[in-house]
């Protein structure tokens, strides 16, 4: 088992580092009923990785798998969707699983994470050496969440980012159930307001920090670089520096399941970052990208 991932000798414009699990998705009844399920694999990172791909971009993911079933099916999928993989195979930790019972208002998941393998990264698992040529490293709240090695990780993780010459971006994605809600409020402030690209959703903003308005998640986060709030089906609010705030609206779509938006809209909106589209032009590729996600059951929409 080697320490860290052997990156591929062309650098990707993007490396996504976080956990990716097994996804068992309840089909026609609820997951205390039901006698079929689905099995796919869900992971925000991954996610985002995909959905750069997609938009023709070249994208690596980078995390630890389990030397099992799971780990290889979660890496046989992103590679056949083109993303570049940077992974660590343990011999000794599994990789995670979530159970998820759909609906249409909001997704009930049960995590089976703790003591994975993606939970065993720690500092130096991406060194500037590897990150050479890299233009942008994207995490997203989970994965400091995993573990306090992987808390140390991502704090590491920021600033090797910055010495090999890349942008950071964050998504702040708090997930409730791995934290608690005083570490989850002092540690996603933290690496948001230190990051070059933040994203975060204005109720997760509220739950965790009080901050009702896309005007109080900036005075939360001054000194982030550039900050997008999403408000769901209302719309998307950019703030850079000093700049007068850009809104650009959510368009209307037949939800199927909300599932996946966020990392989806992610992906749109880094990916017109690298094209060099303009603020606004960035929150409508990502409003676009986040549309096609919630259209279908799946974290990731069916391969053409």
């Amino acid at each position: 088992m080697s320490s860290a991932p052997s990156p591929a000798s062309i650098a990707p414009e993007v490396v996504c580092i976080g956990e990716s699990m097994g996804l068992v998705t309840a089909l026609g009844a609820p997951l205390a009923e039901t006698e079929t399920a689905a099995l796919g694999i869900a992971g925000a990172e991954g996610n985002v990785a995909v959905g750069l791909v997609s938009a023709g971009h070249r994208a690596a993911w980078a995390s630890r798998l389990g030397d099992d079933p799971i780990g290889g099916r979660i890496s046989t999928e992103l590679a056949r969707r083109g993303v570049d993989l940077w992974v660590t195979t343990d011999a000794d930790a599994p990789t995670g699983v979530m159970f998820k019972d759909p609906g249409i208002e909001s997704s009930s998941v049960y995590y089976y994470r703790r003591g994975s393998a993606a939970s065993l990264m720690a500092p130096g698992f991406l060194d500037p050496e590897h990150l050479a040529g890299v233009r942008i490293v994207h995490t997203t709240g989970i994965t400091p969440a995993l573990s306090p090695s992987c808390r140390v990780m991502v704090d590491q993780l920021f600033s090797d980012a910055r010495a090999a010459g890349a942008l950071v971006s964050f998504d702040v994605n708090d997930r409730r159930a791995l934290w608690t809600m005083h570490e989850a409020a002092e540690t996603l402030a933290r690496l948001a307001d230190a990051a070059d690209i933040a994203f975060v959703g204005r109720d997760e903003a509220e739950r965790i920090w009080g901050t009702v308005t896309p005007a109080e998640i900036r005075a939360h986060l001054p000194r982030c670089g550039l900050l997008i709030v999403k408000d769901g089906d209302i719309g998307a609010t950019a703030f850079h520096g000093d700049d007068e705030p850009v809104f650009v609206p959510a368009p209307r779509v037949d939800v199927v399941e909300p599932v996946g938006a966020g990392d989806a809209f992610a992906a749109g909106f880094l990916a017109a970052t690298l094209e060099g589209a303009e603020l606004a032009e960035r929150l409508s590729a990502g409003h676009a990208a986040a549309a096609r996600v919630l259209t279908t059951h799946g974290d990731l929409p069916p391969l053409a």
